[in-house]
């Protein structure tokens, strides 16, 4: 299912191609986040325009709501939400790792209470396989734990230990569904073990063990310093086979991708450019622009000069900031565009770089010429 097309020589940058039964997938790609079926205030038509080649459903809000009887019903996610491309969808566990206070972990599962109504819900390793199953999703994740920042060794230890458990039951699963001559997605593992490099070795070993379709480094943007997140993709993709695709789940900012590409990981996912566009903030290659801010009322250019994206094309910063001050939602819809544009291009960007041979050259322009976000200037 992974091919990998080309490395660069100063860096770990890996330039591959992920081949799914819904297309194929050029890597290093960002997958947009469509939590509830959709990536906010985004279609499909327009994920396709941008250059998107892989969208990301969430299990435990689909399972909630609208639920597996509807999905089941329209035949699945992807005829549901009228997207042709690759879906993967995430395993749950990040999800029941959110709702700390409503949830019960056993060796089965976890026992909880969903967000909506409070009513009783179950999530394990075969009922997970099964939702993601009748979602139609084309990259699977196994089910795991996510360990909370910060948290104690042995904690983090029992943590993954039920985890390779669970994961072991996913495979399980899959193998005999593959048995019975069942179609089905690619099946991800998720390497835990919280900010500790031992563990994080183990978990990768053992998961290698186990041959997965591909991995994933979990348990990051939990609340951890930077470093910290640098050090779980440092201390887990040298233990992970070069033959499979790697994905580091929610991360991360423009830089951030850049330096855990440097770092071997092929795929992303994070909700940052569509969550900023809302609060009326663009990327751009210096940095964010609080389009709120004063000094954009009567600018006649464009988010950022070069930019090919729909708001660049088409507007003014003054106009985009008046729309987003009169709180209209064609505002947050042509940031959102354009914020997703500007993802999926500096991925494109990074594919040829990686191809050029010149990705460490690039990657080290692009962080030394970038401001990080501030969420308190935005």
């Amino acid at each position: 299912m992974f091919e990998l097309l080309a490395t660069d020589t100063a860096t770990k940058a890996r330039r591959g191609r992920f081949t799914t039964r819904h297309g194929v997938i050029e890597t290093p790609m960002f997958m947009p986040v469509g939590t509830q079926g959709t990536v906010k205030a985004v279609s499909p038509r327009e994920l396709h325009e941008l250059g998107a080649q892989v969208i990301l459903g969430n299990t435990y809000h689909l399972f909630v709501r609208p639920g597996m009887e509807v999905i089941r019903h329209f035949g699945g996610l992807h005829k549901f939400m009228n997207w042709d491309g690759p879906i993967l969808t995430d395993s749950g566990g990040f999800q029941v790792f959110s709702l700390s206070k409503l949830r019960k972990i056993t060796e089965e599962g976890v026992r909880f209470q969903n967000h909506l109504d409070g009513a009783p819900c179950f999530i394990g390793p075969e009922t997970s396989m099964e939702i993601q199953t009748t979602l139609g999703s084309d990259i699977m994740m196994a089910f795991d734990e996510c360990p909370p920042y910060p948290c104690e060794y042995d904690y983090a230890a029992k943590s993954l230990a039920l985890t390779l458990r669970w994961e072991k039951r996913c495979r399980d699963w899959v193998r005999a569904r593959d048995e019975a001559g069942e179609a089905r997605g690619a099946l991800f593992a998720i390497v835990q073990g919280a900010t500790f490099a031992p563990l994080r070795r183990e978990s990768a070993e053992a998961l290698t063990a186990m041959d997965f379709d591909g991995y994933a480094i979990g348990g990051v943007s939990v609340g951890e310093p930077e470093e910290e997140m640098m050090a779980a993709i440092e201390n887990a993709a040298p233990y992970l086979p070069a033959t499979r695709a790697r994905y580091a789940m929610g991360l991360g900012t423009p830089p951030q991708m850049l330096e855990m590409i440097a770092r071997g990981v092929d795929l992303f996912d994070c909700v940052l450019p569509t969550r900023i566009a809302r609060n009326g903030s663009a990327f751009s290659s210096l940095g964010t622009i609080n389009l709120k801010n004063s000094p954009y009322i009567m600018d006649k250019g464009p988010i950022e000069e070069g930019c090919t994206c729909p708001a660049c094309r088409e507007f003014t910063r003054g106009y985009l900031r008046h729309l987003v001050k009169a709180e209209e939602i064609l505002g947050l819809r042509l940031i959102t565009l354009h914020n997703l544009h500007f993802y999926l291009n500096l991925m494109a960007r990074a594919r040829a770089e990686i191809e050029a041979g010149t990705f460490d050259q690039f990657r080290r322009e692009f962080v030394a010429n970038y401001t990080p976000w501030n969420p308190q200037k935005s």
